[in-house]
């Protein structure tokens, strides 16, 4: 057996989980999150034996320390016997550029691939990459594999990544469709191949991973062939503080009537726009739900915008694959939404031949089946985990043994 450490570096604060990896389970054994890294009050949660404890701890100045505190906790604490238990760590890591299509062992040479692509990601690339030094300097000799948001994107054909745009832009800085959330649609398509008893080369899905962020992808056979979100996580679905798809053109008619700099105005896209715009800053799903029921119409109107904008996207992606075998939703709102999959069901119905069981859409969070026997397409929930696709990224590139 081994132990897995899974990481997900942010500028302040460091999320992990601990898992144990053997042939015939993947069982979570501690988790938790270090918050307000580098500040005055820094917080450090962690859950395990069914406990949880928080704490501040003032003496974190930086990441470094949060991750030494960590492993200092896991022996004091008994969760691992000594840190030689620990046999691989995996990091997630927004952006790779056009670099790497799959997980990559990290070393001095995909460091500085991954630094060289910061502009890309100039929020989550440096913060990731100080999670991944940390470890790499508190664990020395054991494997730490960076696992990109981008890379399961990249089999895109280039007739979706490309821009229409001058095609200097693209030699110049590789203006094109990233996309993101792919290590959670990745690990998706594998668990919806095992519920359907299929090949995943066997089979055309489309996975909505409906979150605060959210995001569409096509995948046939295996290979991601157009996603939602673009250069950014900003385009594509409507969201919780995102505007989705918009005319780019909004930007300098705001410019000139307000007198915002581009800056600004993508700023205000970006956190101030989707859910939060119409809904007073409201961004929670659950709470733009509670004022509809209420009556109220701007958080109608932009639930209703939010569905059609999933509606369009699988419509446009069950073309281009020539036909889909499953729909899957995934993500806070794709697991807990029922009211959300049935109106996008709805409006897929007549033209693809969608049918769901309303008793069975009524389950929150578990994963189900959800279409009827009469639908032409499978309508799955599938409940994501980033940490645990890490996890087995790690295990897989990094050559661990599990036996």
């Amino acid at each position: 057996m081994s132990k897995i450490m899974s990481v997900n570096a942010g500028s302040s604060s460091l999320k992990f989980q601990l898992l144990e990896m053997t042939k015939e389970k993947e069982e979570v054994i501690t988790e938790g999150l270090f918050e307000k890294i580098g500040q005055p009050e820094p917080i450090f949660t962690i859950k395990y034996n069914g406990q949880k404890e928080t704490g501040l701890h003032p003496e974190i100045k930086d990441h470094g320390d949060a991750v030494q505190m960590l492993l200092e906790v896991l022996v004091n604490k008994k969760i691992v016997n000594s840190l030689t238990d620990i046999k691989g760590v995996g990091h997630r890591i927004l952006h790779c550029g056009e670099k790497y299509n799959d997980s990559v062992i990290m070393n001095d040479e995909s460091i500085k691939v991954v630094e060289s692509v910061c502009d890309l990601g100039p929020l989550h690339n440096p913060a990731n990459l100080i999670g991944i030094k940390a470890f790499m300097k508190a664990l020395p000799g054991v494997v730490n594999v960076g696992v990109f948001d981008t890379s399961f994107h990249l089999s895109m054909p280039d007739e979706a990544y490309m821009y229409a745009i001058p095609y200097e832009w693209y030699e110049k800085y590789t203006l094109r469709k990233y996309g993101f959330h792919g290590t959670s649609h990745k690990y998706v398509a594998q668990e919806t191949a095992k519920m359907l008893n299929k090949p995943l080369e066997s089979l055309r899905i489309i996975t909505c991973h409906i979150g605060n962020g959210a995001s569409c992808a096509a995948i046939k056979y295996g290979k991601v062939v157009d996603t939602s979100m673009g250069l950014t996580p900003l385009d594509g679905l409507v969201m919780g503080t995102r505007s989705g798809r918009v005319d780019p053109a909004v930007v300098q008619y705001i410019s000139n009537h307000e007198g915002k700099s581009a800056d600004e105005i993508v700023t205000i896209l970006n956190k101030k726009s989707g859910f939060a715009g119409f809904c007073d800053g409201h961004s929670d799903a659950r709470e733009v739900r509670a004022m509809q029921a209420e009556g109220n119409y701007q958080a109608d109107l932009i639930l209703r915008m939010q569905e059609k904008s999933i509606a369009d996207y699988i419509g446009s992606y069950f073309v281009y694959m020539g036909g889909c075998d499953a729909i899957v939703f995934t993500a806070g709102i794709g697991e807990k939404s029922p009211e959300m999959r049935e109106h996008v069901c709805e409006r897929i119905s007549e033209a693809l031949d969608v049918h769901i069981d309303l008793e069975k859409n009524k389950i929150k969070g578990e994963q189900i089946e959800l279409s009827t026997p009469e639908s032409k397409i499978k309508v799955l929930v599938v409940p994501t985990n980033e940490e645990l696709m890490i996890a087995r990224d790690v295990i897989r590139v990094g050559h661990v043994n599990i036996d």
